[in-house]
């Protein structure tokens, strides 16, 4: 399993990502599983929800150990 410091660390840059940036970093997104998002869906979210979405995607595309 991910250590606890590599999703602190994932949280703290994801905060940092504006609305277009994280909009374009989950349109992009390469994982385990394909994320499909339209960009007018996208595009309604809040800048918070956007982060739980990347967030949890990544948490979720991590590798297991």
């Amino acid at each position: 399993m991910v250590s606890a410091a590599y999703f602190d660390k994932q949280g703290t840059n994801i905060a940092s990502l504006s609305k277009n940036e994280l909009t374009k970093i989950i349109k992009n997104f390469h994982g385990r599983f394909k994320l499909d998002f339209t960009e007018e869906y996208l595009s309604k979210l809040s800048v918070d929800r956007l982060r739980y979405i990347l967030l949890a995607a990544q948490m979720n595309a991590a590798p297991k150990n």
